[in-house]
């Protein structure tokens, strides 16, 4: 009864916007406390120490990064979060600081452009998103005092519980003049390429990405003659770098204006090397697949024997080279799936001696096998291979290459 007059007494008197901010600076700071107790200090020690080198050194905006990385997006060994731990833990939250604080497990992390000043918020483009954010501090506006509008914040942002359209500065703030623009259009492009989730936050991107790839895969298979190649390490290198050349060059000649005032972004990418434990192996696999994008592959050319010869399936050197296939988390299940379709005829006889299993088919228990085998890859809905910057972030790139 209790509850349920509370949750009448909020839907008369919805929470204004300032008592949310207020109410989050409360949690954020119980929050804290609670991360940084001697239950969780192995695993943010470890983090710290890690960060700070041999060294030891470590400033106070990086540990203050590393420690909202570690209460919002860390998995602890059973799987949840420190923010989870609190919820969990916590009998007096309401419902309304329950959903805050979830909500606080998928932040935004990103490089941001100062578009405005309004009141109490500062309106922030992400860069790596290119998506605009409407943000405040849970300290008030004396946050935002030393920046303007042209200049640059590093930070991230969690949302603000029913307030649609509002986000919170959590952890650290960096701020930049605006006469970084070069640098830090570069630690942004460095930050959606290292992670490209962050910039499928923003649903055009996604579609765009896919369009992109599209379109490189169809320049792959144009070039190389298909989507899948097996090749001796050396000859892939060779022709990764013919393919990279040769769209590099297209890139100049579509736009030979642009390419004489100054240089095309990402034309002068390294030359493509296969790393170490690629290049050791006697042949590579090289598949440029629709949905997940251009993988590489070691010793694929022994895998495909395999497949083609069931016999083979009884030499242990072949038995532990499709064991780690099945096993390693580095390899999706794209070309166990191609090698079992281009050899539907041997797939049975070979999962059947693997397995020990002599009633094992394919096409019964194929998809089962691979589910149990790779779970993460069915956890979340595919994304593409290729990530696509924004206008603004563009725009960036291009002025610190005049």
């Amino acid at each position: 009864m209790a509850e349920a007059a509370q949750g009448a007494h909020q839907g008369a008197h919805e929470p204004s916007l300032v008592d949310l901010i207020e109410r989050s600076a409360e949690l954020k700071e119980r929050l804290v406390t609670f991360a940084q107790s001697a239950r969780f200090d192995r695993w943010l020690t470890h983090l710290l120490l890690e960060a700070a080198g041999p060294e030891g050194l470590l400033d106070e905006s990086e540990a203050m990064r590393i420690t909202d990385h570690f209460i919002l997006r860390y998995r602890l060994p059973d799987g949840s979060t420190v923010v989870d731990r609190f919820v969990a833990g916590r009998k007096d939250l309401t419902t309304a600081d329950r959903e805050m604080l979830l909500g606080w497990r998928d932040p935004v992390e990103g490089v941001f452009e100062i578009r405005r000043k309004d009141g109490d918020a500062v309106v922030l483009l992400n860069l790596v998103d290119d998506l605009e954010y409407r943000t405040y501090s849970n300290v008030g506006r004396a946050a935002f005092r030393g920046v303007s509008k042209g200049g640059f914040l590093h930070t991230c942002l969690v949302p603000v519980h029913s307030a649609d359209g509002a986000w919170l500065v959590s952890g650290a703030m960096t701020s930049y003049p605006r006469s970084s623009a070069t640098e830090i259009a570069q630690a942004a492009l460095q930050l959606a390429t290292h992670d490209p989730e962050l910039v499928f936050r923003n649903p055009e991107k996604i579609e765009q990405g896919w369009q992109r790839m599209r379109e490189d895969r169809a320049a792959f298979v144009e070039f190389c003659g298909g989507d899948e190649l097996v090749l001796p390490p050396a000859e892939a290198e060779d022709l990764l770098n013919a393919y990279y050349r040769h769209h590099q060059q297209a890139a100049v000649a579509a736009q030979p204006s642009r390419a004489r005032r100054r240089r095309l972004p990402g034309l002068d990418l390294p030359l493509f090397e296969l790393p170490s434990e690629l290049a050791d192996s006697d042949t590579i696999g090289v598949i440029y697949d629709q949905v997940d994008g251009l993988n590489f592959y070691a010793d694929y050319g022994m895998l495909r024997d395999l497949f083609a010869d069931p016999a083979l399936a009884g030499r242990k050197r072949h038995q532990d080279l499709l064991r780690t296939y099945l096993r390693e988390e580095s390899i999706t299940p794209l070309p166990i799936r191609r090698l079992a379709a281009a050899h539907p005829e041997t797939a049975d006889a070979v999962f059947r001696k693997l397995l020990r299993k002599p009633g094992f088919t394919w096409s019964e228990h194929g998809d089962a096998l691979l589910r149990r085998r790779k779970p993460w890859y069915y956890e979340s809905d595919p994304r593409p291979g290729v990530s696509v910057i924004g206008d603004r972030l563009s725009e960036l790139l291009g002025a610190g290459q005049r």
